[in-house]
C-alpha cells in the first residue's frame, strides 16, 4: 500500500514534532504533545479498516480507474473512492491524504488547536499560527528556487498534497517535478495532484496550462502549483513565499 512522494516539508518552532510509522505509512506529526497519540490511534484504525477491505476486494488496491464503492465500505474507503472518481482515477491515488485528513480531524475533535500531519508529502493542517510549508521537488532547476507556502491561521482543515513524476515511488504518468494542490477536502487534493501530474509533460510546455484545466471549476480546490524544470505554473490562490528548504523536515518513505 504505497503512499505519496516526500515532496513537502513544514515546521513550527512552537510545537514538538514526532515521526510515526506503521508498515508503509510514515508520518511526521506536529501538535500539542497530548494529541500525538490521538493521531496514532486514528492512523492504526484507518489502516485496519483499509487492509480488511482490500483483503475482501484486492481490486480496490490496484485499479487505476473509477471504483464503484459498496454501501458497506468503511469511511476511509468511501472517501478514497469519491476522490479518485472525481477525476476518473483509482482510489489509491487518495490514500495518503485521506489517512492524514482522518488523523488530523481526530486531533481537532479531541481539542487540538494546531495539528500538522505530513504523510509522505500529503499534508493535512489545522493551525492557530502562520506556518510556512516548503515545497520540495527534488534536484530540478525549479526546485532550487526555495519556494514555500504561507498558511495563515485557520479554523478548518486544509489539504496540501503533492504528486511527482520524478520524486518518490507513487504512480504518475507525467513528468512534473512536483504538482501541489490546495483544498479543504484533503482526499480530493491528493487525487487531484495525481490527476494533474499525469497530464504534465516535459516535452510539451503548454501541458502545464492544459493540466490545470482538469481542476478548473472544482470549487473545493483553491490553488495549485506545478514545477517543471525551470517553469512554474500557478492556479487559483497560492500563497507563495521564499522559504529555505529544510530537508530534515521531509517525511521520506
Amino acid at each position: 500500500m504505497h503512499e505519496s512522494n516526500h515532496s513537502q516539508s513544514s515546521g513550527s518552532s512552537k510545537y514538538p514534532r514526532e515521526r510515526f510509522r506503521i508498515k508503509e505509512t510514515i508520518v511526521t506529526i506536529s501538535s500539542e504533545k497530548e494529541y500525538m497519540p490521538v493521531a496514532e490511534r486514528a492512523i492504526r484504525a484507518c489502516r485496519h479498516d483499509l487492509e480488511n477491505f482490500i483483503e475482501r476486494d484486492p481490486f480496490f488496491a490496484v485499479t487505476l480507474d473509477r471504483y464503484q464503492c459498496p454501501e458497506s465500505a468503511p469511511d476511509i474507503v468511501r472517501q478514497m473512492a469519491d476522490a479518485g472518481n472525481a477525476f476518473g482515477i483509482g482510489p489509491m491515488s487518495a490514500v495518503a491524504g485521506t489517512i492524514a485528513s482522518i488523523a488530523v480531524a481526530a486531533m481537532a475533535d479531541a481539542g487540538a488547536t494546531y495539528a500538522i500531519l505530513d504523510n509522505g508529502g500529503d499534508i493535512a493542517i489545522f493551525n492557530d499560527e502562520t506556518v510556512i510549508v516548503g515545497v520540495y521537488a527534488g534536484e530540478s532547476a525549479g526546485s532550487g528556487l526555495d519556494i514555500g507556502l504561507a498558511i495563515e491561521p485557520r479554523r478548518s482543515i486544509l489539504g496540501i498534497c503533492t504528486s511527482s513524476g520524478r520524486v518518490g515511488h507513487s504512480i504518475s504518468f507525467g513528468t512534473a517535478d512536483s504538482v501541489t494542490i490546495l483544498s479543504g477536502d484533503v482526499s480530493l487534493a491528493d487525487a487531484a495532484a495525481t490527476a494533474v501530474g499525469n497530464a504534465v509533460s516535459a516535452s510539451d510546455p503548454e501541458s502545464i496550462e492544459d493540466a490545470f484545466a482538469i481542476i478548473a471549476g472544482v470549487k473545493s480546490i483553491t490553488g495549485g502549483l506545478i514545477i517543471l524544470d525551470e517553469r512554474i505554473g500557478l492556479y487559483g490562490r497560492v500563497p507563495v513565499v521564499a522559504a529555505r528548504q529544510r530537508l530534515e523536515y521531509i517525511t521520506r518513505a
